[in-house]
């Protein structure tokens, strides 16, 4: 029964023609145990190249062991282990949500180092019931999902997570990895009550049936009726680029459903809006006011029935990237590629700088974004070309749910073609 539930939902989201290799994340904890074994069953029957990899966050005394207990598992099943290290000082509080943004990070640059455009996690139903315990509790905690876009950015580009247990209760995906004969780790800090997800993890014996029924769990089920669905409405009619690059365009009447998304992706963040926020936002687009609007580095025009929405230059502007000649990501939104050191800046104020045929290419951008464009300054005060591809309409198409498999998954690239201008 774990295998057909866990392989059903392999089989509903990965490409079995595919032999680009999957990443799948390894703690040692019983969860993360019977999903590298798991996955390891189903990467044989298909030939796919498995990758594990275990993050050292370097908080228990113990954390390099249990890095080489997984090592050693893997081994045995003729896998390579990734240790990957959180360093640098700690936080003296939020040290879980610190922790799980470290990780996300660390994991999704390791797995695009690999190759891996999918990055398997052992999340289970327990989860989803902690999740809502802690809400009850007045916790504003979200669900993990069955699939969706890594939550770091940009090192997460181009990584899907997939959680294949979430329809399993954890009880009984440890009886079965006790029967396989294999042993995992406790964690002490899933017993530490200064953690809050600790306080409300149940624990009593688990009773029932070890594989929860399609519809138990609402968010897996609907993970799993998007894998053979078309996207939603708003994703299959995406917004068009042909009213400046990087900006989105939505209907007055879908924007307050995607607008948390819509402005994290304009304005290429990593941390989405405060809710309330949003909802102010939400209120004046539902009393039909025309209205501009700044909001998280990104910029809202309403006019009419259309919801505008990309970067905000902002009054001290956008940070500049040091580069040197290569690939890099600049301000959350463009793959820029350059062919010599500098530094990739905002347009903002150098317009002028441009000769007269990059101005000229600029003629058809909207005039409030143009200053939020890319270009390579080098050392010596000159403005020169830079190779861009623009992040922005993918990553919200990805928000919002268009891929539903492995095999529709965009590449987020600059091998792509790009814009080439004197940007």
């Amino acid at each position: 029964m774990i295998e057909a539930a866990a392989f059903a939902v392999f089989d509903a989201r990965l490409d079995p023609a595919s032999h680009d290799p999957l990443a799948v994340a390894v703690s040692g904890g019983g969860d993360s145990m019977a999903l590298l074994h798991l996955s390891a069953a189903w990467a044989r029957r298909y030939e796919r190249p498995l990758r594990v990899l275990t993050v050292d966050h370097a908080l228990n005394p113990d954390s390099a062991g249990w890095s080489r207990f997984v090592a050693a598992a893997a081994n045995r099943l003729g896998l390579a282990t990734d240790v990957l290290h959180w360093r640098g000082p700690k936080p003296a509080t939020g040290v879980p949500a610190a922790a799980r943004a470290a990780r996300h990070a660390l994991l999704s640059e390791a797995s695009r180092d690999a190759g891996a455009r999918v990055l398997l996690m052992g999340h289970t139903a327990d989860d989803l019931l902690e999740g809502r315990r802690m809400r009850s509790e007045g916790a504003s905690v979200g669900d993990p999902r069955e699939w969706t876009p890594s939550p770091a950015w940009p090192e997460g580009r181009n990584v899907f997570l997939l959680r294949p247990l979430l329809g399993i209760r954890r009880e009984p995906l440890r009886d079965w990895l006790h029967a396989q004969g294999e042993a995992w780790i406790e964690d002490p800090a899933n017993q530490d009550v200064r953690f809050h997800r600790a306080r409300v993890r149940d624990p009593s014996p688990f009773v029932g049936e070890g594989v929860l029924r399609r519809g138990t769990d609402e968010g897996a089920s609907r993970d799993r009726r998007e894998a053979g669905a078309t996207p939603h409405p708003s994703a299959s009619q995406p917004p068009s680029p042909a009213r400046g690059e990087g900006v989105l365009a939505l209907t007055r009447a879908e924007a307050p459903n995607w607008l948390g998304p819509a402005i994290l992706c304009a304005a290429g963040g990593a941390r989405p809006p405060r809710a309330e926020r949003l909802r102010a936002l939400s209120d004046r687009l539902a009393t039909g006011e025309n209205f501009t609007a700044t909001l998280a580095g990104a910029r809202l025009a309403a006019p009419g029935d259309c919801v505008l929405l990309g970067r905000d230059a902002g009054r001290s502007g956008i940070p500049p990237l040091a580069v040197e000649a290569g690939e890099a990501v600049w301000d959350g939104r463009f793959a820029v590629v350059t062919d010599r050191p500098g530094a990739v800046v905002a347009l903002r104020g150098r317009l002028a700088r441009l000769e007269p045929a990059a101005r000229a290419a600029l003629a058809g951008v909207p005039s409030w974004q143009r200053p939020t464009l890319p270009i390579l300054e080098t050392p010596d005060g000159k403005l020169r070309m830079v190779r861009r591809r623009c992040l922005v309409h993918d990553r919200w198409l990805a928000a919002c749910g268009a891929f539903a498999r492995e095999a529709e998954l965009p590449l987020l690239t600059v091998a792509q073609p790009l814009q080439r201008t004197y940007l």
